[in-house]
């Protein structure tokens, strides 16, 4: 043995091994760079590495019959007279080492790149439909099943975002499509239409009580199978497990470099234990989608009994108890949901406390921090980028929601509720252009987008054009019942701020009727009180403007009630009704329902003459939240108190923000009528500081808009300069 080893390195076939080694070690880093910057096609890799492996043993071969000398390649001979090339005895063994050497510094520093390019944040987001599986086993039990699996299953890759299929179904209703379903052609039809990158089309065969499951992944323009995977099951109950497994496999093909294959196996998998509570699940969610709470409800609780830790099944069975106004279920349901919390993939879990904090404990800084830890973890995640949007709406961020609607956009270029909720943002942000034309992108993809009207009636009132904005509000009503009853609420809203208080009164009695007949608590409770503010304003006997008021807080609370019902009671002497709305705000947590209480305690005090504490407590709710409403009646304190300047400095404030007098209340109900005061009052305070000329704008303005007889009317003449 040693004299073999002694003539391997005579013949230097350890140095010709090595230098090949380094070399083809260099030039494998190298393609793998290289290769997939000029497309080349993924074999062509496979092929120089298998090429290089192959040749090692013919470098090697090749090293012990020949060798390099002055007079060319010559056979080895026997004896030890072979003379070699100049470089040969320690500088080749040198250089050798340092061709190694640097081989392995290049691949150090790849993978290091390798790493840094993992991060999540780094990767192109992946938009992904999933058509309906080919189910040929003949079992319903696997009907939309497997693909909510699937797509929790994929999810888990933090650049990957499922596209609703709920969503692509209702669009494919409205396509020009012969099928019925969400097969792979009517997928890939949608997907084109909503920019999605990727179709996922699937089919599940069965053979002797075991089960193969295959997907491939497509792309919708051109058909093109960019990846596949297939995975097989032993037997029914393992398939959820195989989903895993193969939405693993996709991720990888994806280019998911961090995926944790144990930990697929033990926690990312479909949460549920069995397939009769998957396919409950999914059924509940699509009826939750379509508005169908109650039957939504039926199949939640349904896969609760096949599976009592479900813990997505409790939080979905929540949010349609909560839409259904049954307040005690749902918060029992939260709690319920918060202990299973440790059976969720880590996207699930944060996407349900983002949902808790917003929509139970309103705790709208704690959703924030929640929303901005799945986006950085998950920055695909639409769904993520949208609530992290509307937690920054809700706080009054409006630059940073309309920043993370944007993002939304980038991943979903089609979606229409995205790209209405970025022109609310606008509107609401007072970018009037904007938000308009925004809105006429959507309207555009969906004529029947009732919402889409709201941001051109908003931006007509503040136009002065009334007669625009109304037509704006008609053009919602054909858009089912929701955008009847909106558009209605608009009509009556516009009328108040023109001034024609005995069309308000009507418009909201018929709002009143359409919403009894729709079975719609919310609109109702709203259509009362606006009924009870157009009374006030008419001035309808007191008894019965009070009588309206407590009707529509008997419908239903919340601050878009309680805050206008807290104001006519004021404004009818009803001082000790409106101070306990305040105390019971003052007792919630969301920052702006206490910000509220201190708005109506500081009207007790303004009712009573005390000015001083007056500004005093709005100023302290305005620390709480910057809302439109207090910036106003801060200033109608200062004005009273004697204050002009600092009294112009809020009127001014809320001029500039008048995209969100448009809904002050942020539900996107119109209250465009809070803002027929502000000419009045600014012109006051332009009067006392000797700004005649704005003044006169101002007033004038405010008194066209009013009929005879009005008192501010009255009031704005005698004082006009």
């Amino acid at each position: 043995m040693a004299k073999f080893i002694r003539e391997l390195r005579r013949r230097e076939v350890f140095r010709t091994a090595g230098l090949y080694v380094g070399v083809a070690w260099i030039l494998i880093e190298a393609a793998s760079i290289f290769l997939p910057a000029f497309e080349a096609p993924e074999w062509v890799l496979r092929a120089l590495i298998i090429a290089a492996v192959a040749g090692l043993p013919i470098a090697a071969v090749l090293a012990w019959v020949y060798d390099v000398t002055d007079k060319g390649i010559e056979v080895q001979a026997d004896a030890t007279d072979t003379v070699v090339i100049p470089f040969g005895g320690r500088r080749m063994d040198f250089f050798v080492i340092g061709l190694l050497s640097v081989a392995l510094v290049f691949s150090v520093y790849l993978n290091l790149s390798d790493e840094d390019t993992a991060d999540p944040a780094s990767i192109t987001p992946i938009s992904v439909l999933i058509a309906d599986f080919d189910n040929r086993t003949g079992d319903q039990l696997f009907d939309g099943t497997l693909e909510q699996a699937l797509q929790i299953g994929i999810e888990s890759a933090p650049f990957i975002a499922g596209y609703r299929r709920d969503s692509a179904k209702r669009l494919a209703g409205s396509l020009d499509v012969a099928s019925s379903v969400l097969d792979e052609a009517t997928a890939r039809l949608v997907a084109v239409r909503e920019g999605v990158k990727l179709v996922m089309a699937g089919s599940i065969e069965e053979d002797g009580g075991k089960y193969t499951l295959y997907v491939r992944a497509i792309d919708p323009k051109g058909g093109e199978v960019l990846t596949s995977a297939e995975v097989d099951a032993k037997d029914k109950l393992d398939v959820l497990a195989a989903v895993g497994t193969l939405a693993g496999d996709l991720r990888e093909e994806l280019g998911d470099r961090n995926l944790d294959r144990e930990k697929l196996v033990t926690s990312e998998t479909f949460t549920a234990k069995n397939l009769e509570a998957a396919q409950a699940y999914a059924t509940a969610q699509s009826l939750q989608y379509n508005g169908k709470y109650d039957e939504a409800m039926t199949f939640y609780e349904q896969a609760l009994e096949h599976d009592p830790g479900f813990g997505r099944a409790y939080s979905g069975l929540a949010l349609s108890a909560h839409a259904l106004g049954q307040t005690e279920k749902a918060d029992e349901l939260w709690k319920q949901a918060l202990t299973t919390l440790g059976t969720m993939t880590e996207r699930e879990r944060l996407r349900t406390l983002g949902l808790y904090y917003s929509l139970v404990t309103r705790n709208f800084q704690k959703a924030i921090e929640t929303y901005e830890l799945l986006v950085e973890k998950y920055p695909a995640d639409d769904t993520a980028h949208n609530g992290l949007a509307v937690q920054y709406f809700y706080t009054l961020d409006f630059k940073s929601a309309l920043r993370q609607g944007a993002v939304m956009l980038d991943i979903y270029p089609n979606s229409i509720m995205g790209r209405s909720n970025y022109a609310l943002y606008a509107m609401y942000a007072s970018d009037f252009d904007t938000a308009v034309a925004e809105a006429a992108k959507v309207r555009e993809q969906d004529p029947s987008y009732f919402k889409a009207w709201l941001p051109v009636a908003v931006e007509a009132l503040a136009s002065g054009d009334i007669g625009a904005a109304r037509e704006a509000y008609n053009n919602m009503m054909p858009a089912g019942v929701r955008g009847e009853l909106t558009g209605q609420l608009g009509l009556a809203d516009a009328a108040i701020y023109a001034g024609d208080f005995n069309g308000a009164r009507d418009l909201y009695a018929a709002g009143v009727e359409l919403a009894e007949a729709a079975g719609s608590q919310y609109y109702l409770a709203t259509m009362r009180m606006g009924l009870a503010e157009a009374m006030r304003w008419i001035g309808s006997d007191k008894a019965d403007v009070i009588a309206a008021v407590g009707s529509a807080l008997e419908t239903s609370g919340g601050l878009s009630r309680q805050v206008p019902a807290a104001l006519v009671y004021l404004a009818s002497g009803e001082v000790e009704a409106a101070a306990a709305i305040g105390e019971e705000l003052g007792h919630s947590l969301p920052a702006q329902s206490r910000a509220y209480a201190a708005l109506i305690d500081g009207l007790v005090a303004l009712h009573s003459g005390d000015f001083v504490t007056a500004i005093e407590s709005i100023t302290a709710g305005l620390d709480l939240a910057d809302l439109w409403m207090l910036r106003f009646y801060r200033g109608v304190a200062y004005i009273e108190a004697g204050f002009a300047a600092e009294a112009l400095d809020d009127f001014s404030a809320c001029f500039d923000r008048r995209g969100e007098a448009s809904a002050v209340f942020l539900d996107d109900l119109p209250t465009w009528r809070y803002m027929a005061e502000l000419s009045y009052w600014q012109g006051r305070s332009q009067l006392e500081l000797g700004m005649l000329h704005e003044a006169r704008q101002n007033l004038s303005a405010f008194i066209s808009r009013r009929p005879d007889g009005d008192s501010l009317a009255v009031d704005a003449r005698q004082r006009m300069p």
